[in-house]
């Protein structure tokens, strides 16, 4: 019996439900002894849990809701201006410094000759840094003109005419034509005309405003000569020397006509004492001019009449 009673004691522990304990001797019911199952039921007649751990016997204190905070916003923070940091003085970078220059080629100089200085002296004249005619010899004149023109325009004074000088006088000054560069005569002649080639002739270039004295082909002298003028030409063709005068006087223009060797109608080679005076700048009544007179002399005494005369382009 005692073993059952044992049994249902355990028994009722394990149920969880209320049991009389006994005291240390097994005598007498202790006190009530509550004892919490594992799955939360309370003991019979306890108030049932609720599950928010609330003992028996302690009132549950409800708890008020939590009302939303009505704190106002906070109003908007504006920082304060920084000051900006100072900064230190940028120093620029040193320029690059170029590469020097080369001088300039040194194209004509003092001794110097030919077709292109005679162009340079040409040049010079037109804009009043040369008087005398060109004459295709780089002489002191035109050293002295370079020389003048140079300083004008800031450019060395050397005198010398390189590639810079050259280029500012081309740029201030017009391609020089064929009587810029021959003033006063002494060009080239122009090849002489076939009918020259045989006998002996005055051959004589409007072209070129030379006269060749020619013998079987052979020219023995050349002289610069003028012609008349547009209203007053020179008549063009194969002629001979019909009449020589050598103190001539024109009855018809009242003015002398030295060494005359005519040749069509009242047309002659004579010296002009016009043409020695003024150049190109003035024109013979249809004559041809020679401003030579020493050659014009030597000349016609060289000439016979029935020469042939040939007037060409």
């Amino acid at each position: 019996m005692a073993a059952v009673a044992l049994a249902a004691t355990a028994a009722t522990v394990v149920a969880g439900c209320r049991v009389e304990g006994t005291d240390a001797g097994g005598a007498g019911p202790g006190g009530p002894v509550r004892v919490e199952g594992a799955g939360g039921a309370s003991s019979p007649g306890a108030p049932p849990d609720d599950g928010a751990g609330s003992r028996p016997g302690v009132p549950d204190t409800p708890v008020a809701p939590v009302a939303p905070s009505r704190t106002p916003p906070a109003a908007p923070v504006t920082p304060a201006p920084v000051p900006p940091s100072p900064r230190a003085p940028v120093t620029p970078a040193a320029p690059a410094v170029p590469p020097a220059r080369p001088e300039p080629r040194v194209l004509w100089a003092r001794g110097d000759t030919g077709p292109q200085v005679r162009e340079l002296q040409a040049r010079l004249r037109q804009i009043g840094w040369l008087d005398s005619v060109p004459t295709g010899t780089y002489g002191p004149l035109t050293e002295s003109g370079v020389r003048g023109f140079q300083a004008r325009r800031g450019l060395p004074e050397t005198g010398r005419t390189d590639e810079d000088t050259w280029q500012r006088l081309r740029a201030m000054t017009r391609t020089p034509g064929q009587w810029d560069l021959y003033p006063m005569g002494g060009q080239p002649a122009a090849p002489p005309d076939p009918r020259c080639r045989t006998g002996r002739v005055l051959c004589i270039s409007k072209t070129s405003r030379t006269l060749r004295w020619m013998v079987d082909g052979k020219t023995l002298t050349t002289l610069p000569v003028r012609f008349g003028s547009d209203r007053t030409p020179t008549r063009e063709g194969v002629f001979e020397v019909y009449w020589k005068s050598r103190d001539h006087w024109s009855t018809l223009y009242d003015t002398p006509m030295p060494y005359a060797m005519f040749f069509s109608g009242g047309q002659a080679v004579h010296y002009s004492r016009d043409f020695a005076a003024r150049g190109y700048a003035g024109a013979s009544h249809g004559c041809v001019n020679v401003r030579d007179e020493a050659a014009i002399a030597r000349l016609y005494d060289e000439v016979r009449t029935g020469d042939k005369v040939v007037v060409h382009q």
